[in-house]
């Protein structure tokens, strides 16, 4: 689908069918289409009016930090109601309830700033699959929020499953960990097990596919190790060694030009692979490994050969090919990012959003807003491990100049759109 979404689009889909078939204007799955959190470039707002881009609604779904699906006219994300984790479907337009689904006790946190669901929303056709945080992963029907089949999982990490259902061709694929397979594909029509490929503890990133070589892989990102499966048939091609702190291995990896980047925080740094065919298997060669680039949770964002992210240390661009650091904010940390074309978003902690063009010469905002509280601490608070507001982690996104996002809590819808502007500014 081409051109901005209307009104009437959003009518005409609903009333054509609730749960419409993927289309070029979809965000199905965590990070977008093509796993790289990079929308097409679009025409869209970029002079903000001083309160902000026009809010078009907002919506308390509780505590969570997934981010949202996008099909047709429906919005599929996570929350907490009644002490339970809950999958949420919306209207995307309009923030109204379609209906929302119960599946698993909370999930909480000594922190009550880190309770609820982790993973996203994964959307296929008619159907809706979501990784609870405890030990199971559902198949929901998108029209009803009906449960068509549910999987049990035995290898929970620490702070609970994060990593989103990757739905590849007829397979759903999980990062299970532990005896249920570092990676587990399951048929995602019936979830009857197809393939489990390595033992390897689980950590919370979600499986990343990609074509080298002329065959299909999946990319594990376990808690110590870096596990890649043949795609049909679960073989193992290649297990690296990758230590974190206590499987704090959160953000994905990324594939780009025959080279595999992988990222983590907590000191641990960065690295980036060729890899290259060695028989049956694969073999990887270090580039270059960091210290300078520390993802603790957010997936930096490739463009034009440039990563820009807010890692542990600061808001950063890094040469892809070299690891060279371009340029460095410190103390804007962990905020997620998404890219659409050449321009950045960027949601700060602190519940502000920024936009810049994404440039290895530097982050320079041209529009900026608070659209949520955010969390102010203080730096000598982040030291002490005094908490202090909501935190911004997770990822926004960006639709047909309609941009989604959420705190802890609350999800809103921003409008972008040029002409969506020019309606508000001649409003009586």
């Amino acid at each position: 689908m081409s051109g901005m979404r209307t009104p009437l689009l959003a009518f005409l889909l609903a009333v054509i069918s609730p749960v419409a078939h993927l289309h070029a204007g979809d965000w199905p799955n965590l990070r977008g289409p093509r796993y790289d959190g990079v929308a097409p470039p679009t025409s869209f707002l970029k002079n903000w009016p001083k309160d902000g881009p026009p809010k078009m609604w907002s919506r308390e779904i509780g505590p969570g930090f997934s981010s949202v699906a996008i099909v047709g006219a429906r919005l599929y994300t996570g929350g907490t109601k009644e002490k339970q984790q809950t999958v949420v479907c919306l209207d995307a337009f309009t923030g109204e309830v379609i209906w929302e689904r119960p599946f698993e006790p909370e999930m909480t946190d000594p922190d009550p700033n880190l309770h609820g669901p982790r993973a996203t929303p994964t959307v296929d056709g008619d159907r809706v699959y979501m990784m609870g945080s405890h030990f199971r992963v559902f198949c929901f029907d998108a029209k009803t929020g009906a449960t068509v089949w549910e999987h049990e999982l035995q290898g929970k990490p620490h702070w609970g499953y994060a990593g989103s259902v990757l739905i590849d061709g007829d397979l759903a694929i999980l990062a299970a960990g532990g005896k249920d397979g570092a990676l587990r594909a399951v048929d995602q029509k019936t979830g009857k097990l197809v393939w489990t490929c390595g033992d390897d503890p689980a950590a919370y990133a979600t499986p990343y596919p990609f074509d080298f070589e002329g065959r299909r892989y999946i990319c594990g990102f376990m808690a110590e190790t870096i596990v890649i499966a043949e795609r049909d048939s679960g073989r193992l091609v290649l297990r690296l060694p990758w230590p974190s702190h206590s499987g704090v291995n959160v953000a994905g990896p990324i594939f780009h030009d025959g080279r595999l980047l992988i990222s983590s925080g907590y000191g641990y740094g960065a690295a980036l692979f060729k890899l290259r065919k060695d028989g049956d298997a694969l073999a990887a060669d270090e580039i270059w490994k960091t210290l300078k680039l520390r993802n603790k949770f957010q997936t930096p964002i490739l463009v034009d050969g440039k990563i820009y992210t807010s890692d542990e240390t600061g808001l950063k661009c890094v040469d892809f090919e070299t690891g060279k650091v371009e340029w460095f904010k410190r103390r804007i940390i962990h905020g997620p990012m998404l890219a659409v074309g050449d321009y950045l978003f960027l949601l700060r902690e602190t519940g502000e959003l920024q936009l810049a063009e994404a440039s290895p010469g530097g982050f320079e905002p041209i529009a900026s807003a608070r659209i949520f509280e955010g969390n102010t601490r203080t730096l000598w608070q982040t030291v002490t491990k005094q908490r202090q507001g909501e935190r911004c982690w997770t990822v926004p996104v960006f639709l047909d100049g309609l941009l989604y996002a959420r705190d802890h809590t609350t999800v809103v819808c921003l409008d972008l759109r040029i002409e969506g502007a020019a309606k508000a500014d001649n409003s009586p």
